[in-house]
């Protein structure tokens, strides 16, 4: 495996025991292997994302944590739209990692402690509409080569539990070649 270091860090951290399209700020979050953040709606083992559980409770949780990069935010607000750490319903706001250009299988390492595999993209779903008009179709769009991009952020499995806070740093390891690129999960 190769690993590659770099200046990124976590900026916010946030959970919600609610099932709510936006999370609380929180001072920091407890990851638990195999589960997810303590005391967030979407911990388990298996889904527990509303549509899916409708679909097929028994499949595993493959979208334990939610991380969107702080980049995101003021790309959107260059645009007009106004996006604060945990608006749009992620567990970590992180910085100087491009979070949607990882191959899916990486793996970050949160703080002194924490393992967040990268399973793949979150999907922007029609509550970011009703929340900013507009912001849906600049979430997801087809690019000039019309292939689907989506920005809002990655979907994680916990590997390594452990307390993440602002300021801890991150570091990836890479999966072995070749990548995948990540899809929709």
């Amino acid at each position: 495996m190769t690993e590659t270091e770099s200046e990124a860090a976590v900026i916010a951290v946030c959970l919600d025991d609610k099932h709510a399209f936006s999370k609380k700020l929180k001072a920091s979050i407890r990851l638990l292997e195999g589960l997810g953040v303590a005391g967030d709606a979407h911990m388990g083992r298996t889904v527990q994302h509303r549509s899916r559980v409708k679909a097929n409770p028994d499949q595993p949780n493959l979208r334990q944590v939610h991380l969107i990069p702080r980049e995101m935010f003021e790309e959107m607000g260059a645009k007009g739209f106004l996006i604060r750490p945990g608006d749009m319903g992620e567990n970590i706001t992180t910085s100087g990692i491009d979070l949607l250009s990882l191959p899916g299988g990486t793996v970050l390492h949160i703080g002194g402690q924490a393992e967040v595999e990268i399973t793949g993209l979150r999907n922007p779903c029609a509550q970011i509409e009703e929340w900013q008009k507009g912001l849906l179709k600049e979430m997801v769009y087809k690019d000039e080569h019309g292939e689907l991009v989506r920005k809002a952020g990655v979907m994680g499995i916990i590997r390594k539990g452990g307390e993440v806070k602002p300021g801890d740093r991150i570091h990836c390891t890479l999966p072995p070649k070749p990548w995948n690129k990540l899809e929709r999960i």
